[in-house]
């Protein structure tokens, strides 16, 4: 059961989603792993109504790995347990920052239903394995989606400071602490749908990444050393999606 949150930043302005949420879930053992992007190669990827959001001047590129558990709309009982990898950039809308998702995959139908129909996100179906070992997390993960380009990610990652979460202003914050997901919606309208959760309980982290097929379908293909970080847990809900241009609601 996801328990009542306290001390949620918003960063939305003053305006809380307004309307009773409609979906819960918990994230455990979070893997950021992000790449800086010429903000040329990400530009057409953002859909009309959204905005590109850089960070001095840079644009990024992430792939998260993570296992959701406690998932369950409003009222009904929670769902199995299951993993996920999602490949984001970040964007506005209407100047509020959220997490543009560019390919989500999970090793779940339900979730791939829900996601697609209802949040017009691009869920795809993946065969992903997890396994933690001490402090330390291996997953495996390979599309079988047959709506979206072969794909696959393989790493171990583990914790390697402590937890400090990111510092308002900081670049670690404004990776991270986003309260809104965006995506194209199913007809090409732009969405967004409201998220409130604790502050990420953040570490930095070590990563062997041995297979990142992920980013190839939207032609980007990472270079360097990614920033890493790890989570190890943080409980989420969300609101009904929205037009991206539509305003948040005050609450009454």
């Amino acid at each position: 059961m996801i328990p009542p949150m306290r001390g949620t930043p918003e960063r939305s302005g003053g305006a809380g989603p307004g309307g009773p949420w409609v979906g819960a879930q918990a994230w455990e053992d979070v893997l950021f792993a992000h790449w800086p992007v010429p903000a040329e190669h990400l530009r057409p990827l953002v859909p009309a109504g959204l905005e590109l959001d850089t960070f001095e001047g840079r644009a990024w590129i992430g792939v998260v790995a993570l296992r959701i558990v406690g998932s369950r709309l409003r009222g009904g009982p929670p769902a199995s347990a299951f993993p996920e990898i999602n490949v984001r950039t970040y964007a506005t809308a209407g100047g509020l920052p959220g997490v543009l998702f560019l390919s989500l995959d999970a090793d779940s139908p339900a979730m791939v239903a829900v996601g697609r129909h209802l949040y017009g996100l691009p869920y795809l179906r993946a065969r992903i394995a997890v396994r933690r070992e001490g402090d330390a997390v291996d997953v495996r993960s390979r599309r079988v989606d047959r709506r979206g380009p072969d794909a696959a990610f393989e790493a171990r990652y583990r914790p390697a400071g402590p937890v400090a979460p990111a510092a308002p202003g900081s670049f670690e914050w404004w990776l991270v602490e986003r309260y809104r997901m965006l995506s194209a919606g199913r007809r090409g309208a732009a969405r967004r749908a409201e998220v409130r959760h604790p502050p990420w309980p953040l570490q930095a982290a070590e990563a062997d990444i041995a297979v990142n097929t992920l980013t190839r379908p939207f032609g980007i293909e990472p270079h360097g050393e990614p920033v890493l970080h790890l989570a190890r847990r943080v409980e989420a809900r969300f609101w009904l999606p929205r037009p991206a241009a539509a305003r948040p609601r005050r609450r009454p």
